[in-house]
Formats: structure tokens, C-alpha cells, sequence
């Protein structure tokens, strides 16, 4: 039985979340708070297996509570927050803070697709709290980024390289796993790198700009019909899904706004298709954490045309789904645990 305390300012949203969880058998609401100081309170007394956090709440918000939970009765804490752009960067605070994934506080999608939305509010509950907490290493910015010593080869003008751009795929627990790669690419490095994180529409380009304050190579929320060029990571936007296109010698983002038949926006499956088919045989891809199988068929394409796929190892992983699907397909080259993953990524271009 997974024990789950609910902590909202909503009453209507406590009821809400409480009654989609307790629908499923395994799952027990333990307790809900109103506000931080009841959440840091019932914490310590009622001892959850996980905590769902509102932010914005009087008294102590959802960000103040985290930080004491994390600090004196480490348990995983799930963020509910606003689909605003203010409330993205207080969710990607909150995610550096030690939080391990999201959900939309979205009050108009919550009634009219209320399955789909307690499906994956369900998926997530179970998952997050079986894996428990992973060891949290400090915050980038309380540690100093070391770039791995390892040389970086100099762009050829012939085109000979081995590996022409780097495709990343993940989704929960991907914005702290890439804050634990990209900084430490360093600059210079010789190739694109595009990144595809399931994030809604206004998260994407908060959390490329995090990325870029803490990087050596520029991050940017990627845009329809600009040019990949060498040394940048492009985020694909969350309104929609991206590919990537070749005209001539030049490689350039579509950005596709249809829903398509995928339900992961942006599809990991989708860039990494269309990497692999503009760069055959050049191309590497990168599964990190996260639910599903999203990526699996990516990397399938990846390897189908040449190209090179490494895994993130399950011990690292928030949740081992999308890495292990890889690796249980026979896809994956190297299996790497997150702090290497950087170095690993270097040494193949």
C-alpha cells in the first residue's frame, strides 16, 4: 500500500486529488494539509511513502516546505503547479531542490479529460514512491562544474566525423539529469545537440534558459526554421513536436503543433526519427530517465541507419522505464550511469 499525503490551499483540489488516488487499490490517502507548515508537520508525523505539493499557499509555500521536508524527512515530493510561465521557473526551483516530477494544476483540463490527467497522476504516485529517493547530490550551482578531461576533437571541414549531432531524449526526472550533462559539455563542443523533455508549452523555455545560465555551450528553446549549428542544445518547445529537416547541406527545426497519434509532447520518438534519417549513421542518441517507451522506436530507427544509442544505467534513473525499454530491445551500445553519461557523450564525437 503506497501512503500518500495531499498538500493544497484548495479545497477543491484536495478533494480532487484525493479522490482520483484513492480509486486505485494499492494507493491510501494518509492526510492532507492546507499549507507548509501542516505539510512539514505531517510529514514528520504520519511518515508518507510521498508527498504532493502545491506551491503557492499561505503561511509557508509549496517551495519553503519542500526544502525543510528534503532537509530533516527526505521522502519523494511531487510539485503541483500552475501551467504559467511564473509558475514553470518555481517549478524547476523546486526540481533542483530535490522535488522528483510534476504535475499540471490546470483546473479547466482537470474536468474536461479528468482520465487521462488521473492516469498519469496515478502512473506517476506509484512509480515515484516504489523507486524511493535517489541520493541527491548538491545543486550546480553550490558545486563547481568540472568539464571531464578528455580532448575534444576539432571540427572537420570533410564531414568525416563519426557522430554529426547528439539526439537526448527523457522525461521524469530529465531536468535534473540534464543539469548534470549539458553544463558539463564544454564549449567548443563540435556538434548540435537536440533535446526532447516531456514539458508542457510554458516549461520549455524556462528550463532551456536554467540550462544556459548553467552552461559553458548556449541552450535555447528551439524555433521553427532556424539552422542547427555546432555547440548549441536546441530544447524542443513543448507546445508541439520537433523534427529535424535537411535541405542541401543544411539541417533545420519543424516544429509540429498536430497531436498526432503521440501522446508524449514533445515525442522522443519523433526527433530522434528524424535525426536519424538526416544524419544516417552519424547520429547518437541518449535515453535518459523516464516513464513509458517513448524513444524506444527513435532508437531503433538510430541504430537501423548506423548510428550509436547509450543508455541511462537503472540505479540513476528517477524511473527506469524509457532506458530500460531500450536496453531490453537489444538497442542500447553502452549502458552508462548519469554522472559519467557526459564524459561517455564527449568521447563519441
Amino acid at each position: 500500500m503506497i501512503r500518500v499525503l495531499v498538500v493544497d490551499d484548495s479545497a477543491f483540489m484536495r478533494k480532487a486529488i484525493t479522490s482520483m488516488l484513492q480509486e486505485d487499490p494499492e494507493i491510501k490517502v494518509i492526510g492532507t494539509a492546507r499549507d507548509g507548515v501542516e505539510a512539514v508537520e505531517l510529514t514528520e508525523k504520519l511518515k508518507p511513502d510521498i508527498v504532493t505539493m502545491d506551491v503557492e499557499m499561505p503561511k509557508m509555500d509549496g517551495i519553503s516546505a519542500l526544502k525543510e521536508i528534503m532537509h530533516k524527512y527526505p521522502v519523494p515530493v511531487l510539485m503541483v503547479s500552475s501551467l504559467t510561465t511564473e509558475g514553470a521557473k518555481v517549478t524547476l526551483e523546486a526540481l533542483e531542490l530535490g522535488a522528483v516530477d510534476f504535475i499540471p494544476k490546470n483546473l479547466a483540463e482537470l474536468s474536461v479529460n479528468i482520465v487521462k490527467i488521473k492516469g498519469i497522476l496515478l502512473e506517476k504516485i506509484k512509480t515515484i514512491a516504489r523507486r524511493g529517493i535517489i541520493k541527491r547530490r548538491p545543486p550546480l550551482k553550490e558545486r563547481k562544474v568540472e568539464t571531464p578531461g578528455v580532448e575534444i576533437p576539432k571540427i572537420r571541414i570533410t564531414g568525416e566525423r563519426k557522430v554529426g549531432i547528439v539526439s537526448i531524449g527523457t522525461s521524469t526526472g530529465g531536468p535534473k539529469a540534464l543539469q548534470e550533462i549539458i553544463p558539463k559539455l564544454p564549449k567548443g563542443f563540435p556538434v548540435a545537440v537536440v533535446v526532447a523533455q516531456h514539458m508542457p508549452p510554458n516549461f520549455t523555455k524556462a528550463f532551456a534558459e536554467r540550462l544556459d545560465q548553467l552552461s559553458q555551450i548556449s541552450v535555447k528553446e528551439a524555433e521553427e526554421g532556424e539552422s542547427l549549428k555546432p555547440g548549441i542544445v536546441y530544447i524542443a518547445p513543448g507546445r508541439g513536436h520537433m523534427r529535424i529537416k535537411r535541405k542541401g547541406i543544411e539541417t533545420y527545426v519543424n516544429i509540429s503543433e498536430d497531436k498526432e497519434e503521440f501522446i508524449y509532447r514533445p515525442s522522443v520518438d519523433i526527433l530522434m526519427s528524424s535525426v536519424a534519417e538526416c544524419f544516417p549513421g552519424r547520429t547518437l542518441g541518449v535515453i535518459l530517465t523516464g516513464m513509458g517507451t517513448d524513444g524506444a522506436q527513435g532508437c531503433r530507427k538510430i541504430k537501423e541507419t548506423g548510428g550509436r544509442v547509450f543508455a541511462q544505467s537503472e540505479d540513476t534513473c528517477v524511473v527506469y522505464g524509457m532506458p530500460k525499454a531500450v536496453v531490453e530491445a537489444g538497442l542500447a551500445d553502452k549502458v552508462v550511469p548519469l554522472e559519467e553519461m557526459a564524459g561517455e557523450i564527449i568521447n563519441a564525437v
